[in-house]
């Protein structure tokens, strides 16, 4: 309260919930550095955290599971003190943060879905299923070099190799045995998560991108579907990690998504 004139003034210090940014399978929290300027200037605290056995985080202390990394960010908050947040959660992050709104509602703001896997069919469901058993014979580099054909345009390979040698060195970091996990997390969670229990009733945005083969725009609109919100917002021309490849094109609309529900 500030007094001028013999008047009282009111200045309410308007509080936005923080952004938590959740990276996908083999990655690290680096992935969202892009995201961390605009998102800032735009009065959000931003937090980014490795998954376990990721980056520098320690190892998975249990057998991976969605409950698991639910779990893991429901700590964090706590450690923090973060009563509620916005969820942001790209592949795998996008199956974490659905399990941690359906066991933790009341600590959602909203969610943000992107590219991230529905229900891929019995055919698509074994071959992840057998690129996940691959990693656990054969170490976490047995699936990388054909993903990265599968995750960036062919222009952007040619054109941007260090950024493929950035994933080389994220992969690199992996604890194997809780990147294996993990691996097997993301393919059977979608399975866990296409039952009748749906985090509905949030503010939700599901997004993806047009050529991503593993998260296509068909499973991105069951998830909209199924958790009752508006149509996928699709990125034109980019594949699974179009994220890395063009920042300024998923900005906007999660910039966008936050304001209007503020």
């Amino acid at each position: 309260i500030s007094r001028k004139w013999g008047e009282t003034w009111i200045t309410q210090r308007v509080s936005k919930s923080p952004v938590i940014l959740i990276h996908g399978l083999g990655l690290s929290q680096g992935i969202w550095n892009p995201f961390r300027p605009e998102l800032e200037a735009a009065g959000y605290e931003v937090i980014t955290y490795d998954l376990h056995g990721h980056g520098e985080a320690e190892p998975a202390p249990e057998d991976p599971s969605l409950d698991h990394y639910a779990r893991q960010i429901l700590a964090l908050m706590d450690d923090r003190g973060i009563e509620q947040a916005h969820l942001v959660g790209f592949s795998i992050g996008g199956m974490i943060n659905r399990r941690f709104a359906l066991d933790y509602p009341g600590r959602v703001a909203s969610l943000a879905i992107w590219n991230s896997p529905h229900d891929r069919g019995a055919e698509a469901q074994a071959l992840v299923e057998a690129r996940a058993k691959k990693v656990w014979d054969e170490g976490p580099f047995a699936t990388l070099e054909a993903a990265l054909e599968r995750w960036f345009t062919p222009a952007f390979r040619d054109q941007k190799p260090e950024i493929l040698d950035q994933v080389r060195t994220w992969r690199g970091l992996v604890h194997e045995p809780s990147y294996a996990g993990a691996a097997w997390v993301l393919a059977n969670g979608a399975v866990e998560l296409t039952g009748p229990d749906q985090p509905r009733g949030l503010p939700t945005q599901v997004l993806t991108c047009e050529n991503d083969t593993g998260s296509t725009p068909a499973m991105s609109l069951a998830i909209a579907k199924d958790l009752d919100v508006p149509e996928p917002i699709i990125i034109p021309g980019l594949q699974h990690l179009g994220l890395m490849e063009r920042p300024d094109l998923f900005l906007p609309h999660l910039l966008k998504f936050l304001e209007d529900i503020s």
